[in-house]
Parts: C-alpha cells; sequence; structure tokens
C-alpha cells in the first residue's frame, strides 16, 4: 500500500510516498501486532525520491515487501517539492531530513528505536551529516556516497558553473539555478569529520564501475566507521555497478544485499535481546 503525502519544512512543503508493509510480512508472523522499522530515503544531488530507472521506487516496494515501512520524499526544489534547490545550502537539505523523520515519528506504528536512513550519493552524505546531529536515527545505509561534498559536487558540476555562480550570484545547471550560498555550505561539512558522532550501525553499497563518486571513498568510509567506539559498518562493492546501479542485475544486488543485512542486523538485534544474564 502506498500512499503520496506532503511534508511541511518550514516554508517548503516537501512531495513523499509512503509505504506501508503488508500484514503478515517481514521475518516476524506476529510483526502486523507490533510497531514497524522504517525506512527514509534522501536521494541524491537534483535527484528526487523516484531515482535513475526507478530505484528508489523499487527498493521501497522490496524493503515494504519484508515488513518495513519506507518513506522516500524529494528534497525542496526536485521532483514535486515546492522551493529551490541548493537554497539555504546543505543545512536546508538536512532539515528537511529532520523534517522528515519528525513526520515519520509522528506515525502511531513506527517503532522510534528502528529508525533507518538510507541516502544516495549527496544524500549518503546528508543522511550521514543527519544522523550526527539527530541521535533518533539508529542505523544508516549509504549508497554511492560523497566523501567530499564541495570537490565532488563541484566535479559533477564542472568548475565553470562554480565559477560562474560566483561572479555572477547563480549559475544555470541543467535549469536549477544553484547560488554560492549552496557551494558555499558545501565546504563547511565534512562527513569523515562528523561519523564518529553516529553510534549506529552502518551499511555501505558501491559500485566499482562508479565514474561519479569513486569506489575508494567505501573502503575509506569503512576504516573511519571502525574506529568509532560503537556501531558496526559493514561494506558491500558490488561488480561493474554504476553510480546509479543501472541495469537490472546492479539494481537487484544493491536492493537484495541491503534488504538481506537489515534483516540480518534486526535478526541479530532481536536474538541478543532475548540473551538475559
Amino acid at each position: 500500500m502506498e500512499h503520496h503525502i506532503t511534508i511541511q519544512s518550514g516554508s517548503i512543503e516537501l512531495a513523499a510516498t509512503l509505504h506501508y508493509p503488508a500484514l503478515g510480512t517481514g521475518t516476524d508472523e506476529s510483526r502486523s501486532d507490533k510497531r514497524l522499522p522504517i525506512v527514509i530515503v534522501a536521494h541524491g544531488f537534483i535527484g528526487s525520491r523516484i531515482g535513475v530507472d526507478r530505484l528508489f521506487v523499487l527498493a521501497a516496494r522490496d524493503l515494504a515487501q519484508h515488513g518495513y515501512m519506507v518513506l522516500r520524499f524529494d528534497y525542496g526544489g526536485c521532483g514535486e517539492s515546492t522551493g529551490e534547490y541548493g537554497e539555504g545550502g546543505l543545512d536546508a537539505l538536512i532539515d528537511q531530513t529532520r523534517s522528515v523523520i519528525d513526520y515519520a515519528l509522528g506515525i502511531d506504528c513506527v517503532d522510534p528505536q528502528r529508525v533507518i536512513l538510507l541516502g544516495h550519493s549527496l544524500g549518503g552524505a546528508v543522511a550521514l551529516l543527519t544522523a550526527a546531529r539527530d541521535k533518533r536515527v539508529k542505523t544508516l545505509v549509504m549508497w554511492s556516497s560523497v566523501a567530499y561534498p564541495f570537490n565532488d559536487i563541484v566535479g559533477i558540476t564542472g568548475k565553470k558553473a562554480y565559477e560562474q555562480a560566483v561572479q555572477n550570484g547563480s549559475t544555470d545547471y541543467l535549469g536549477y539555478a544553484l547560488k554560492p550560498v549552496f557551494f558555499e555550505s558545501l565546504t563547511r561539512h565534512q562527513p569523515f569529520e562528523q561519523l564518529r558522532k553516529f553510534g549506529g550501525d552502518v551499511l555501505l553499497v558501491h559500485g566499482t564501475n562508479d565514474e561519479v563518486i569513486p569506489v575508494d571513498y567505501c573502503f575509506l568510509y569503512q576504516k573511519l566507521f571502525w574506529l568509532r567506539i560503537q556501531g558496526q559498518c559493514d561494506k558491500e562493492v558490488i561488480f561493474q555497478a554504476d553510480h546509479t546501479f543501472s541495469g537490472g542485475q546492479a539494481k537487484a544486488e544493491v536492493i537484495g544485499r541491503t534488504r538481506d543485512w537489515l534483516l540480518a542486523l534486526e535478526k541479530q538485534k532481536k536474538d541478543w535481546n532475548d540473551w538475559t544474564i
């Protein structure tokens, strides 16, 4: 079951889709009588909640079939949301993500102890930065994640677009008006410096043929996550997958490996909770 909804974030109306699992789905046969975990999907730079080749739609429907609620949304100025993308910089994207978490936790059947944030590309960095400051996020999934926001995004837009924004006050990139405040905000946020503030479990997924964001970031992220005092970190490297996991095989792998990891993590925590001393 899917519902199209609108989530208010300040003056911005965020278009979103909420997926409910069918009753009786999931690893726990009695899950329909309990509160449910929720996966919140954060798309990447000038993306949408649909995803390239419907990646997020397919992922959400798969997870819903396995007992998860899923909430995917468009950032301001993207997809069907109001506003201008990049207005307010990266801080605005973090604030919008937290507004979506507010909405998710207002749903009666959502378990506040099982809030999962899944981000792709720049959305992966935003998800991490959000989780570092918002303790309501318990688990993090990062697909093809940006590690150096300014360098990575300028690498996508091109240096000329950045220079035009600085000189003219705005640049037109694929129809999006990007202003200096957006680029400046990218320099102020360093995911590698913030990740130790998140103590939950993390899954990293990256494709070996990613020509937009280097697969090496995945390995570096894992090494740094391992240095934390608490929280595990696993990685999945998908052979020949590109940045958006295009193609049926790559899509099936990123969705399947993410789903299997989440289910295994949930089973592990349930088994440990059954232990008594």
